[in-house]
């Protein structure tokens, strides 16, 4: 029962941040159903599974920061990091319309054997970095989908999401939106966050200042569109960064 539940890069990265991708890859642990879900191999490469682009952008650009970064390394379909432990979609069993076979019979007893092989392990984790210094500036990295199934297309190339501390997010939106080929999602395509999330765990209750981007999955499916959006975020997020006085 071998699987490492996390990846950190950069430990002794000197910058204020600490970058966050908790939905980095679609792994499924050989411990669970033989580390298959019981879907087929093109749904598993979707967003359902994991957010497509999203490790790429956060080891590209934690670089360019000059941060630390940490990613999960297990699949959302797994166990969702992102979600507190009394939230009903920390083990989905249906997503976008998808049924997830090995998740249909999953018990309370499964739930907490996936929590402490790989939830608990990943937020101790997240925790130790972000506490290595008084000063640490949270950033989450996700992606998302440009439509789901049976909704509208979605406008935003890139949305910033945030809730009870503006610090970041408000230049931040502020200067993302100086970019004239942009639509900027604030609170979209989700609004702020959830109770017991990565970023109210780590950021909302110790009062770091912190911002949660999603980018959209379509403009980050390639290395090079990963690279390319590191590069051209870097820079805004250090201005905005300035802005704060953070």
């Amino acid at each position: 029962m071998t699987h490492l539940p996390f990846e950190i890069v950069g430990a002794d990265r000197p910058a204020k941040w600490l970058v966050i991708c908790d939905h980095a890859t679609n792994a499924v642990p050989d411990w669970i159903n033989g580390g298959d879900l019981g879907l087929h191999a093109e749904d598993m490469h979707r967003h359902i599974a994991y957010d497509v682009g999203a490790a790429g952008v956060t080891h590209a650009l934690a670089a360019l920061l000059d941060a630390p970064a940490i990613l999960s390394n297990f699949s959302r379909l797994v166990i969702d990091p992102n979600r507190g432990l009394d939230d009903p979609t920390l083990l989905m069993k249906i997503y976008d319309g998808t049924v997830i076979p090995a998740n249909r019979h999953a018990d309370a007893n499964e739930l907490a054997r996936r929590r402490r092989a790989l939830y608990e392990p990943y937020h101790t984790a997240i925790a130790k970095m972000a506490a290595r210094q008084k000063d640490t500036i949270i950033l989450s990295v996700h992606s998302f989908t440009p439509q789901l199934n049976g909704r509208p297309p979605r406008p935003w190339e890139i949305g910033i999401l945030h809730e009870g501390d503006d610090r970041l997010p408000d230049p931040l939106i502020a200067l993302l939106r100086q970019e004239t080929d942009l639509t900027v999602g604030d609170n979209e395509p989700y609004a702020g966050h959830l109770p017991g999330d990565t970023v109210d765990r780590h950021a909302l209750q110790t009062g770091r200042p912190n911002a949660l981007v999603e980018l959209r999955n379509d403009l980050i499916d390639s290395f090079e569109d990963q690279i390319a959006w590191a590069e051209r975020l870097a820079p805004i997020l250090q201005a905005a960064r300035i802005r704060a006085n953070l």
